[in-house]
C-alpha cells in the first residue's frame, strides 16, 4: 500500500500543467469578482470565498512554481510603504485635479453596514488578509514571473530568467497590470516601481513583499479613515 501511494502522488501532480497552475488562481479570482461586481448582495460572500479558493489553490500547486528567491525582502518593504503614499497621493491629486478621471465612489462599498457583527468581522479580517498576504503571491507569480517569461519566451517560458530586461516586456506587463484596475494612470505607476525592482533584485520574493505590504497599509488606512474608495 505504502508503494501505490508513493506513486500515485506523481500521478497526482501531473494533472495540472505548470502554466496552468500560474492561471488557474488569478482566473478563478477573477470569476468570482466578477460574480461579485454583477451581484451586489452577494460581494462580501463572493470576497471570503475567492480570497480561500485562491489561497487553497497556491498551496495546492505551489510546487510548480518557480523557486522564490526572497533577497531583498527589506528593499521591497521599503517600496510597499512608499507605494501605498504613492497610490493614495496620486488618486487624490487626480480626482482633484482632473474630474472626470475614472472612479469609485458611485459604486463604494460601506462595509460598516453590513450585519451581525461576526459577519462584519469576518469580512474586515478576510478584506485585510486577501490583498496582504493571497493577492501578493498569486498576482507577482503570474503577472512578474509567468506573463513576464512567457512573453520573453513563448515556446517555453522557463527559458527565460526572472526579471529579465526587455523594454517592451516591462511596458507591456506594466500596461496589462495596469488595465486590471480603475485607476490605471495610479497602477501604471505602482507597476513600474515593481517592475524596477524586478529587473534589478531578479527577487520575485521582494515584489511580493512590497505588493503585500501597500495593500496592508492601504487596508489599514482605509479602517482608519473610511475612505471606501480604496477598496
Amino acid at each position: 500500500m505504502e508503494n501505490q501511494h508513493a506513486f500515485a502522488l506523481p500521478r497526482l501532480h501531473r494533472w495540472v500543467r505548470d502554466d496552468v497552475a500560474y492561471i488557474l488562481p488569478m482566473a478563478v479570482f477573477l470569476l468570482i469578482t466578477a460574480a461579485g461586481d454583477h451581484w451586489p448582495a452577494f460581494f462580501p460572500a463572493s470576497y471570503v470565498v475567492k480570497t480561500v479558493l485562491a489561497g487553497i489553490l497556491l498551496i495546492l500547486l505551489w510546487r510548480h512554481y518557480t523557486k522564490i528567491r526572497w533577497d531583498y525582502a527589506w528593499l521591497g518593504a521599503l517600496i510597499g510603504v512608499v507605494g501605498v503614499v504613492q497610490w493614495v497621493g496620486m488618486e487624490k491629486a487626480l480626482l482633484h485635479f482632473w474630474p472626470h478621471y475614472p472612479r469609485l465612489s458611485q459604486d463604494v462599498f460601506d462595509p460598516m453596514h453590513i450585519g451581525p457583527r461576526w459577519w462584519l468581522v469576518s469580512f474586515l479580517f478576510f478584506r485585510l488578509a486577501g490583498p496582504a498576504l493571497v493577492v501578493p503571491p498569486m498576482e507577482e507569480l503570474f503577472w512578474r514571473d509567468f506573463l513576464w517569461r512567457t512573453f520573453l519566451a513563448p515556446n517555453d517560458y522557463r527559458m527565460a530568467q526572472v526579471g529579465e530586461w526587455d523594454w517592451k516586456v516591462f511596458a507591456g506587463i506594466t500596461a496589462l497590470f495596469a488595465a486590471e484596475h480603475i485607476q490605471w494612470i495610479t497602477a501604471i505607476v505602482w507597476g513600474v516601481m515593481i517592475g524596477v525592482l524586478l529587473v534589478r533584485t531578479k527577487s520575485l520574493g521582494a515584489c511580493i513583499v512590497a505588493h503585500g505590504v501597500t495593500n496592508l497599509l492601504l487596508g489599514v488606512y482605509v479602517l482608519w479613515s473610511h475612505d471606501w474608495m480604496f477598496w
